[in-house]
């Protein structure tokens, strides 16, 4: 009798542990290839065009061998320094157009460069998230560019007529006063 229930306990543990693996398995799945693969069928019926995902690396490869490519040629002050900065995001537009997207890993990453796009996107703070910001960043760096919500609303209210175009007019005659006469 004994051994009936120890065999039922271990019948009722491997359950629970396959149970718990096929759960876990399911869910790393889920997050590196199921739900990038739904994403990007989202964003093709988007209309938009971008690099087909990767498993688990996004562009990652792609981005490692463009940089390495972008440093292997020197480079001068007067050089545009762009294509040695962002070079993956340089060549999706440049393959794909200018709204498209990349992967960052298992996350799409969409591209606007249209003025327009850029302006909505800036509006719309509540419907477009900033990304997370990795905590060293936030030890050191404070300010409107990481603020969000309310207090983002607040900030770029006080500084908003700092960047009116009088102004801005006013502080460029300023400085190139003051760099003429070094």
């Amino acid at each position: 009798m004994s051994d009936t229930k120890i065999s039922a306990v271990a019948v009722a543990a491997a359950i629970v542990v396959v149970t718990a693996v096929a759960v876990w398995i399911w869910k790393g799945l889920n997050l590196a290839w199921f739900r990038p693969k739904k994403h990007e069928a989202y964003l093709k019926r988007q209309a938009l065009s971008g690099t087909p995902f990767t498993f688990l690396v996004g562009d990652a490869k792609k981005e490692a061998s463009l940089v390495e490519q972008a440093k292997s040629r020197p480079i001068s002050l007067t050089d545009d320094y762009t294509p040695r900065v962002m070079p993956l995001i340089l060549q999706t537009v440049k393959d794909h157009g200018k709204t498209s997207y990349m992967w960052m890993g298992p996350t799409a990453s969409v591209i606007v460069t249209k003025p327009e796009h850029i302006k909505e996107v800036l509006n719309r703070v509540y419907d477009f998230p900033k990304p997370p910001v990795h905590p060293i960043v936030e030890l050191f760096a404070t300010g409107v560019a990481l603020y969000e919500g309310e207090k983002w609303s607040k900030h770029r209210k006080i500084i908003n007529p700092s960047f009116h175009l009088e102004k801005l007019k006013v502080f460029l005659t300023l400085t190139l006063m003051v760099l003429n006469l070094l």
